[in-house]
């Protein structure tokens, strides 16, 4: 086979299906030539419906452990905040190995379903008592290690988090695992610099919440960051719960996207994860900045947050992603038929997520999702083009999903039809063969992480 090219009979370019495409990558795995209507070249390895790998812009892997151990009632009216009680019991067992064994499943399992990068929004940063490791960047490691280890790109956010709620509340007790001051996280931060440029990791800046961060410490840890890397992504959760904007609004008499808008540079470096309960003028407002909305319908719903208008932030051009947040799915696909799906219930229509200029809702919803999460990423991710990494996956032309269809309806079969990721073959990242069916390391990897996971339950 010849080295460091891929012949595809149909390709997902930016600008829709194309036919007889040969893409050619360089040894650092980014591609340096992408020609349709070419002929293959001898010994050339070949694929049949090839796209661009779809970016996860919002990770908490350690969350995968306790997937659907959440789906019981626990008071009249369980919410998020009923929710959180068993992610802190997590959050307080969990140890770096066991963090780093979670993780490589985690990443394994986006792999198999079609995401070739993360951005991993990391809070967990000390020891069980709250006191922080020799090496701060301990937990940090474990999740460098599962990236390397799986091959999917990696952009790391170390997340600071000082206080309980709005105006510098304390931290609770189990909190203490979460909790740098400005000094410790700029010195974490720092720290981390070296082993992410070795690994090609893009590292990034994740204030939590605006409850959890005093105006004073996001303005000191935003400027701090920007004197070591003016171009670092910056990842923030706001506005998900109605509660959340209820205190920012009894705190501060302004919604939280609202005072973000007020009070901070926000632009295209920004990741606004969730953004679900805006104003109009929120929305016009944020879209207009350049930030990214990292809407996760999975999680969104298990939560009972809300429901993004999304028809609203495309009106005013507002750009977007899609992440899996709390792993309770895991599947690109599924997020986007989540996503649709949402809109169709709340408005009563169908193909909401599609306008006069890109009809095809299938395509519509994985381009916008493609673009908005390479920019939230960070990283040169943003498709099947000169200059990005050849991150690829391959639909599978057996699956009785896609069969017969004609070309411009398989991604909508693959999105819609297909029981979400049975209908992926093969995938790469930087030009590197991680998926044929299952990850390398699925078997391992499975195991491992169910250990671990009976590990955790014994000590709840």
């Amino acid at each position: 086979m010849t080295a460091n090219q891929l012949f595809a009979q149909y390709a997902l370019l930016n600008d829709g299906w194309r036919r007889d495409v040969l893409l050619e990558w360089n040894p650092e795995g980014l591609l340096s030539n992408v020609s349709t209507a070419a002929s293959p070249p001898p010994g050339v390895a070949r694929a049949g419906w090839l796209l661009p790998g779809m970016p996860n812009l919002h990770s908490h892997a350690f969350q995968r452990a306790f997937s659907g151990l959440t789906e019981y009632r626990q008071q009249r009216e369980d919410s998020f905040w009923s929710w959180r009680n068993l992610m802190y019991a997590f959050a307080a067992r969990i140890s770096p190995e066991q963090m780093e064994i979670v993780a490589t499943w985690l990443y394994s399992e986006m792999l198999e379903a079609g995401y070739t990068s993360v951005c991993e929004f990391h809070y967990v940063h000390h020891q069980s008592d709250g006191a922080p490791y020799a090496e701060p960047t301990t937990l940090c490691r474990s999740l460098l290690n599962a990236a390397k280890n799986t091959g999917i790109g990696l952009t790391l956010l170390p997340v600071c988090y000082q206080n309980s709620g709005f105006g510098g509340l304390p931290p609770e007790s189990k909190q203490r695992r979460f909790i740098n001051d400005s000094e410790q996280f700029l010195s974490l931060w720092q720290q981390l610099q070296a082993p992410c440029r070795q690994q090609q990791v893009r590292l990034g800046v994740a204030p939590h919440s605006l409850r959890a961060v005093t105006p004073a410490s996001l303005t000191r840890l935003i400027d701090g960051v920007r004197r070591m890397d003016a171009h670092a992504p910056v990842h923030i959760h706001v506005a998900e719960q109605q509660k959340e904007v209820e205190d920012c609004l009894a705190w501060s008499g302004q919604r939280p996207v609202e005072w973000l808008m007020n009070n901070q540079p926000v632009d295209e470096r920004w990741c606004l994860i969730h953004a679900t309960h805006m104003t109009e003028p929120e929305y016009r407002r944020a879209a207009a900045s350049g930030a990214v909305a990292g809407l996760c319908p999975s999680t969104e719903a298990n939560l009972g947050d809300g429901i993004f208008d999304f028809p609203l932030w495309r009106r005013h051009g507002g750009r977007w992603g899609i992440g899996s947040d709390s792993h309770v799915a895991v599947s690109a696909a599924e997020e986007l038929l989540l996503l649709e799906y949402s809109q169709r219930l709340q408005r009563r229509q169908r193909n909401i997520c599609a306008d006069d200029a890109q009809p095809d809702v299938a395509a519509s919803l994985y381009l916008g999702a493609l673009r908005g999460g390479a920019q939230a990423c960070g990283r040169p991710v943003a498709g099947l083009a000169v200059g990005q990494r050849a991150d690829m996956v391959e639909l599978d032309g057996e699956h009785v999903a896609l069969a017969q269809l004609p070309l411009d309806n398989i991604l909508a079969g693959h999105l819609f039809g297909s029981s979400r990721a049975s209908a992926l073959r093969r995938v790469w990242t930087g030009g590197r063969l991680r998926v044929d069916r299952q990850h390398t390391l699925h078997s391992a990897a499975q195991a491992a992480f169910a250990d671990v996971r009976r590990q955790l339950l014994q000590h709840l």
